[in-house]
């Protein structure tokens, strides 16, 4: 995958590779240009310090794995997916949070993304279950996640705290057996 540096994982598009400190100004004018398409639901960081922060402790933090989705024909940055909140033991689990940006989306691409996260986080994290929180009304993310092969799986009121509120949420999960990769 020429020009995307660091690739764990590639499909017929779109590559998956860790967040550097060096991808801010790419970042975040991504994330500028797809303020329409992410709000209210999400609120990537759009200035070069709040990038290092959040990439920050996608790097350093045990319990973060952050993913940016580039494509494969040019490394642009086309969207991140990160696994938050994992934990390890009996329980393997992750919590996921996705965003495509507004020159890639509805092309595909975070769904083939998300494909390989979900490869990635069964094989090489060792993970069981992964979880995606979803508001009732992104009809955007709730239809990646059906598409993938995720299962609802309930809906919890006052959920996280987004945009100076408590929002409600709706649950989806997949794990391992559902896609066939169940290990030890």
């Amino acid at each position: 995958m020429s020009g995307i540096p660091l690739c764990l994982a590639e499909g017929p598009r779109v590559g998956i590779r860790h967040f550097r400190l060096a991808d801010a100004a790419e970042f975040t004018a991504r994330a500028r240009e797809s303020r329409e398409l992410h709000r209210p639901w999400l609120f990537p960081p759009t200035t070069d310090d709040a990038y290092r922060a959040y990439a920050s402790l996608l790097i350093e933090d045990p319990a973060k794995e952050g993913f940016l989705l580039c494509a494969r024909d040019s490394g642009a940055i086309a969207g991140f997916i990160n696994v938050n909140n994992i934990v390890r033991g009996g329980f393997r689990c992750g919590a996921l949070g996705y965003g495509a940006f507004a020159h890639a989306a509805g092309r595909g691409l975070t769904g083939e993304g998300l494909g390989l996260v979900i490869a990635y986080a069964f094989g090489e994290l060792g993970l069981h279950r992964l979880e995606a929180n979803i508001q009732p009304g992104n009809t955007a993310s709730l239809a990646l996640v059906r598409r993938r092969g995720f299962r609802h799986e309930g809906f919890s009121p006052d959920f996280l705290y987004i945009d100076g509120a408590w929002r409600d949420h709706e649950r989806w999960a997949i794990t391992a057996e559902m896609c066939g990769t169940a290990g030890a």
